[in-house]
């Protein structure tokens, strides 16, 4: 089959994915209230003491302690499994968290929640031209996930609809590039498995630059479009219909030749060409019509 795979001149990515410096937050989280209860601690303590300097001390001392254990709990992220988050500090890429569970990052970063699920999407029903010219219509699904959450998050602005917009693009150009039905090439009726294997390659390339990895297409809808479905229609059962009387043909010759070679071998009945011509004459209308042939018993001599 040749290739038609379209080449694809995405931009190169100027990023990739990296781990953050995260650690494990259910630690920090100690840290955390620990901070604040001594923080409070300290401030209750220094107003029981009584004294104007030891009250300033002791709530200066809680305040930052307190100030502390908050910003330590701000630093807190919850990340569920299925799910990664991309760190930025002052617009700067800083990693990603991938473990799933309590971690705690660097307090200053912003957060970006990013799925990495694998996900469905199903185009709508186009209306393209085949290689023909003839207008059909193709719905087809991509099975994808995020593989690289940077280029997902900083390469798009939204890569969910980066992928809806080059599945449709990858769809119709696929659709343009092959007959819908074809009995001597490839089509896309009869070789399903080779159309999806291009639709996948093509894919894979416009969506890498993304950070997307398709891991399968197949089309779901494949029809003539409304307007010629009929004619279409008709010469396909035309078509089978020759096809069909053509191996009857091809068996009926076959049966006579196999007939008169059995009645040469075994003596059963000498026949001239004239006779042998009328017998596979007989045969063949009787082996190649659409009906049951009516028998007609012969009562007088081979010749009347």
């Amino acid at each position: 089959m040749a290739d038609t795979t379209a080449k694809v001149d995405m931009p190169r990515p100027k990023i990739a994915e990296r781990p953050a410096a995260d650690r494990g937050g259910w630690a920090m989280l100690g840290i955390a209230v620990l901070l604040l209860v001594v923080g409070t601690a300290a401030v209750f303590a220094a107003a029981a003491a009584g004294g104007g300097a030891a009250i300033a001390a002791g709530v200066t001392a809680g305040s930052l302690l307190g100030l502390a254990g908050l910003v330590l709990a701000a630093g807190l992220t919850a990340v569920a499994p299925g799910e990664a988050r991309v760190l930025q500090l002052l617009g700067r890429y800083k990693g990603t968290v991938r473990h799933d569970g309590l971690r705690w990052v660097n307090p200053l970063t912003n957060r970006s929640r990013v799925s990495t699920r694998i996900r469905n999407h199903e185009t709508g029903l186009a209306k393209v031209n085949d290689l023909d010219g003839n207008p059909i219509e193709i719905s087809a699904v991509v099975v994808w996930q995020v593989a690289d959450t940077a280029r997902a998050v900083f390469e798009v602005d939204d890569f969910v609809e980066f992928v809806a917009f080059q599945t449709e693009a990858a769809v119709r150009h696929i659709a343009g590039s092959f007959p819908y039905d074809a009995h001597d090439r490839t089509s896309l009726r009869d070789n399903a498995d080779e159309i999806t294997a291009q639709l996948s390659d093509e894919l894979a390339q416009r969506v890498a630059s993304a950070g997307v990895e398709i891991i399968e297409s197949r089309i779901t809808g494949l029809a003539y479009a409304p307007e010629i479905a009929q004619a279409m229609l008709r010469r396909q059962q035309a078509g089978a219909v020759v096809a069909a009387r053509q191996r009857i043909v091809e068996g009926a010759v076959g049966m006579v030749q196999l007939a008169l070679d059995r009645l040469d071998e075994e003596n059963v009945v000498d026949l001239d060409e004239e006779r042998k011509a009328a017998m596979v004459s007989n045969l063949l209308v009787v082996l190649c019509a659409d009906r049951d042939a009516q028998p007609i018993v012969n009562t007088g001599s081979l010749y009347q």
